[in-house]
């Protein structure tokens, strides 16, 4: 399954793209429950092994297209304002819950929050609401938006070039596997309760 994957996005790269990359991490960066996690490691894997695209033209690629993502997402926030918000938009999966979390994050850490936020799973598309919501300078809010990105999108693409240089992995060793999904687990998790699940409480 892993090859079948790798060999449709190499496919779908060779047409796309870093248009491609692009324009899938907006739209994980939005309301698209689309996780980064399977757009930028193999595309920096593919990138590594079959030339055409460069690893760094990858990781710019997906910084540019989550900036672009994240500012719709705040864009949106401003100018539709958190009533609309709170009524509706559990249609696409933004709980009212989940928008009182966010903004907590934000009142708390401000443009740091957002900062740190682009390294955080589930809080990374969801912080343009709370900065839009309360008018975080945009310039700000950019700037710290691509600083996020770009780390977040570095250490995708490290992941993505040191998984493909694991045979046992490419084969698709279920022991490979379970290791590297375990690991990156365990990472995400260890940085999601220090940075949210403590404040948050």
């Amino acid at each position: 399954m892993l090859h079948d994957f790798l060999a449709w996005y190499a496919n779908a790269l060779d047409e796309g793209g870093y248009w491609l990359v692009g324009l899938l991490m907006a739209m994980e960066s939005s309301i698209v429950p689309l996780p980064s996690e399977v757009v930028i490691p193999p595309a920096a894997h593919i990138a590594h092994t079959r030339g055409g695209m460069s690893v760094a033209g990858v990781v710019l690629a997906g910084t540019i297209g989550s900036w672009v993502g994240a500012s719709l997402m705040y864009w949106a926030s401003r100018l539709l304002g958190r009533p609309l918000l709170m009524r509706y938009g559990r249609w696409v999966m933004i709980t009212p819950a989940k928008i009182e979390a966010a903004e907590a994050w934000s009142a708390k850490f401000g443009v740091v929050g957002v900062f740190v936020s682009r390294l955080l799973p589930v809080i990374r598309h969801l912080i343009g609401i709370p900065a839009g919501v309360v008018r975080l300078r945009f310039g700000w809010y950019s700037l710290a938006t691509l600083a996020g990105s770009f780390i977040w999108c570095c250490v995708l693409a490290w992941v993505g070039v040191k998984a493909g240089q694991d045979a046992a992995l490419m084969r698709g060793d279920l022991r490979a596997l379970t290791a590297w999904v375990g690991g990156g687990a365990l990472a995400l998790g260890g940085i999601y309760w220090v940075f949210v699940h403590r404040h948050m409480r």
